[in-house]
Formats: C-alpha cells, sequence, structure tokens
C-alpha cells in the first residue's frame, strides 16, 4: 500500500511543510477515530480537480464501514462535501453512498489548516443503521472529537514542532478523563474511575482537581501550560505505576480544557523489572562460570609445569587452551543480555589467544577477522568456538613450522538465511595432497569433525588453497597449491 508521502508527492502538489503537517496529524489521529466511533479519511486535492485519499483509520471503538484499504484511490462519493468544505472553509456535513452498506453513510468533513490555508479535508465517515439513543459516555466522546474538529479547522491541532513517541501512549479505551482549563475532572470514563479507584480515590471525580484527589496532575498542568500533549510515566503509589497522556483542547487560540488518558502499567514494569533481574542474574552466573574456568585453566598450567614428559605437557597445554575457549564464550555473554552472542565478538578474542600462544617471535603470523556471522545462540556459539581455536591452532602447527618466514591467517565470516559460513584460509604451507579429513587420526582435528559434523549438523571441507582463495580475503603474491582452506557451513536459525 502507498505511503502519504508517496501519494501526496505523485497526485497533488502539496509542500513538504504541508505534508509534514498531515504526517502529524495521522500520527496523532488513532484517537479521534475512537473518539468519535467513525473511520476517518484524509483527502487531499489534486490539479485535475478530483480527490485523493491520503490515509485512513479505522476505530477501536465502534463498527468500521471500510473494510478494504483506499490510500491512493480517489473518492467516489465525497466529492461534492468535499469541494463544500474547500469553498466554505468550514465544516460540512452530508449524506455518501458507501459499498456494501444498505443505507447512506453521514461524512463531516473538517477542514485541515496550516498557516490560514486548508490544504486537506478530514472526513469522519459513520454508518446510520444505529438509532439507539446514546449513553453518556458516547455523547462526550463525540462531543471531545467535535472539540478537536475545530482545532484541526482552526490550525492549532496537531502542535507545530516535533511531537513525542505517542506509539505506546494510552488510548481512548484505557481510560479517558476530560478536564477543564483549571485541570478539573468534567468526566470520567468507567476505565478511569478504575485507575482511580486503583489508587485509592473513591470519591467523586467530577467538578474537582485533580491535586484535590490526591492524583498526580504534574502530566495534565505541563500540557495545559505548554498548550502541546505531554506524556509522562509516574509512581501514583507505592505498587501503582501509570502512565499517562494529557492533550490540550484549545479554541480561538486559548485552552479550554484538556484530554487525559490514563493505563495502569503496573503488571508491565514488575515484568520488566522481573526481566531485567533475570538478565543481571544470568550475567553474573556467565561471569562466575568464566572465573571458574580461569581458576581450572591456572590449576592446569601449574600442573603442566611439574610434568617431566614433553608429551604430557603438550597435552596439559592444548585442554588448557580450550578451557580458556569456553571461558571467553561466557565471559562475551556476561556483557550481554539474553541467550544470544555477536559471534564476531567472540571470534576477536580467539584470534587473540592464538597470537598469544605462538611459541617463537621470529615467524610473525597475522590474524585479521572478516566480516560478521551475526547473533548466534549459545549452543552453537560455544562448539563453534572450540571448533575455530583447533582449526586456528592447527593453521599455526602444520602451516607455519617453527623455522618458517610466518604469514596470514584470515577467518571469514559470512551469514545468509538459514546458514552461517566460515572460511579459515592461511598461506603457509600447502596441505598434503593425500590428506582426507575424514582419515585424519588427531585429536584437534577429530574435534572439529565430531563438533560440526554431529553436534551441529554441519558440514566441513579442508583443502589446499588456490590462487581465488587467497585473492578473496585479500592476501597476494602466492600461487596455487599454497596454504589451506578450511570452509565450513552451519545450519542456523533465521
Amino acid at each position: 500500500m502507498a505511503t502519504l508521502v508517496e501519494v501526496a508527492r505523485q497526485r497533488t502538489a502539496l509542500t513538504n511543510d504541508q505534508v509534514v503537517h498531515l504526517q502529524q496529524l495521522v500520527a496523532e489521529w488513532g484517537f479521534l477515530a475512537d473518539l468519535s466511533f467513525a473511520d476517518l479519511l484524509l483527502y487531499a486535492p489534486t490539479d485535475d480537480g478530483r480527490w485523493v485519499i491520503l490515509a485512513q483509520v479505522r476505530p477501536s471503538t465502534g463498527r468500521t464501514i471500510y473494510p478494504a484499504d483506499y490510500v491512493g484511490e480517489y473518492a467516489r462519493f465525497a466529492g461534492p462535501v468535499l469541494d463544500q468544505v474547500l469553498a466554505t472553509g468550514g465544516l460540512c456535513e452530508g449524506d455518501i453512498e458507501v459499498e456494501n452498506e444498505v443505507e447512506p453513510a453521514r461524512l463531516l468533513g473538517v477542514p485541515v489548516r496550516l498557516h490560514g490555508e486548508c490544504i486537506a479535508v478530514l472526513g469522519r465517515e459513520s454508518g446510520t443503521r444505529n438509532t439507539r439513543m446514546l449513553g453518556e459516555l458516547e455523547r462526550t466522546y463525540l462531543a471531545m472529537f467535535e472539540r478537536f474538529a475545530v482545532m484541526i479547522a482552526e490550525g492549532s491541532f496537531p502542535s507545530e514542532g516535533p511531537l513525542e513517541d505517542s506509539s505506546a501512549a494510552p488510548r481512548i479505551g484505557d481510560g479517558t478523563i476530560l478536564l477543564d482549563e483549571d485541570a478539573r475532572v468534567r468526566y470520567a470514563s468507567p476505565n478511569a474511575m478504575s485507575v482511580f479507584h486503583r489508587v485509592g480515590i473513591n470519591s467523586n471525580a467530577v467538578g474537582m482537581r485533580l491535586a484535590e484527589m490526591g492524583f498526580n496532575d504534574n502530566c495534565a498542568r505541563r500540557a495545559l501550560e505548554s498548550r502541546r500533549p505531554v506524556i509522562e510515566e509516574f509512581d501514583q503509589a507505592n505498587d501503582v505505576t501509570l502512565l499517562a497522556r494529557c492533550l490540550p483542547i484549545m479554541a480561538g487560540g486559548e485552552v479550554t480544557g484538556g484530554l487525559l488518558l490514563v493505563r495502569d502499567v503496573t503488571e508491565v514494569r514488575k515484568r520488566d523489572k522481573l526481566l531485567l533481574s533475570k538478565d543481571a542474574t544470568i550475567r553474573e552466573v556467565h561471569h562466575r562460570v568464566k572465573n571458574n574456568l580461569q581458576t581450572i585453566s591456572s590449576l592446569l598450567r601449574l600442573q603442566a609445569r611439574r610434568l617431566q614428559s614433553a608429551e604430557a605437557k603438550a597435552a596439559v597445554n592444548e585442554s588448557v587452551r580450550r578451557i580458556r575457549t569456553i571461558a571467553v564464550v561466557h565471559e562475551t555473554l556476561s556483557r550481554e543480555a539474553g541467550d544470544d552472542v555477536a559471534f564476531v565478538d567472540i571470534v576477536r578474542p580467539l584470534l587473540r589467544l592464538s597470537e598469544e600462544g605462538l611459541q617463537s617471535q621470529d615467524r610473525p603470523i597475522r590474524f585479521t577477522v572478516q566480516g560478521d556471522g551475526g547473533r548466534l545462540p549459545t549452543t552453537v556459539a560455544t562448539p563453534l568456538s572450540v571448533v575455530l581455536i583447533e582449526l586456528l591452532q592447527n593453521a599455526i602447527d602444520h602451516g607455519f613450522p617453527e623455522g618458517s618466514a610466518g604469514g596470514d591467517v584470515v577467518v571469514q565470516l559470512s551469514r545468509t538465511p538459514g546458514m552461517l559460513s566460515i572460511s579459515v584460509v592461511n598461506d603457509g604451507v600447502g596441505l598434503d595432497p593425500t590428506f582426507e579429513l575424514n582419515r585424519a587420526t588427531g585429536l584437534g582435528l577429530s574435534i572439529v569433525r565430531t563438533l560440526v559434523t554431529t553436534e551441529l549438523g554441519g558440514t566441513i571441507v579442508m583443502r589446499a588453497g588456490t590462487k581465488a582463495d587467497f585473492e578473496a580475503v585479500g592476501i597476494t603474491d602466492v600461487r596455487d597449491g599454497m596454504g589451506t582452506v578450511v570452509h565450513l557451513t552451519v545450519p542456523i536459525g533465521t
């Protein structure tokens, strides 16, 4: 469906300022549809004398007569009433035909004025089937809509300048309070009375100021004084949190009252606090696990110093490296909220671990990471981290043995819907042509193969590098057959 801006630019001669004003009106008009119990459509004149529909909203308090969307279409039956509004500059009313409605609908045309010029018409369109007597709530809501319609016609609604975000603000059905210019209650809906009772106010509110009842009136006072809508959240009692929004009602440039909407958000805020507490607890658990793993790693290093066998020392040092890898994951999770982690934030510390593990300074190896693997659940990130550290260590041990001149190791990450791809490319000693990953007996590659294919359900390929492989990761001056390329893919949720 086309947007208001697109339709306005393609079909009308509205200026940027006028389009912005209409956007602000549309951002605010949800409560107007609820107050009027009717569909609202925004019409703008076109260069060829027709009217195009820029926006449309349905009420949550009543029946819609327009189940379909008409944004971007030309008005079929409303033209005469809209022309009358444009000609007179005032509110006009008339009957219009509506598809799938037996009887004509009633259209109230409200001129939308900016800087004294009528730039569009707001149409309140409702069916005429309901002939029952209106109750106090309905009469009050319709009267409030008429007051806002006068403001739209005068150009005082919506207010000029930036507006606060009203997407999460209370709506008409939450609790509606009509105030006069002195912030006295003239009407309170049943839901608003329930809010009063919730905070211990059981007296009749009508005729009383909010402050006299012991109700926080800061939101209302600020709105009436500034002549702009105000949203505020406050604790009305020790265990009750309310969200309020007040819109000033004006006539002839003077404030004549206010519309105060209130919602009890106590349970929502309690859940928010519980979630924050849960996140903090989980992060603390990860922090303690990381500390415990580092303690185990230190104990193993102390044990390795007492060993005489070179083979035993190497085995313990490999265990230390794997434990530190898992500790890196928990350290990252201790800083994150939730159970997902940005994988690149784990990869970078693993590269630093590999650099620190180099035994010789005369073979400089440059470790780099390219791309971003996105966020991964811990059930995927932890085994992948172990796999990656094993591949990095394998590249160091076999690609750049003692006495070599060093080189580059590049980790490339890429993400597609449902799939994570990781490539580890080095330009060291080429892979033996007879090498087969499935026949490899080393513990490191056995761990890699098991974790990728069995635990993660992925695939892994290990082969000699080609010039195209190296150029793809920015390594130059190499030839086919040099280095090693390890490419693995792991299925993940979208």
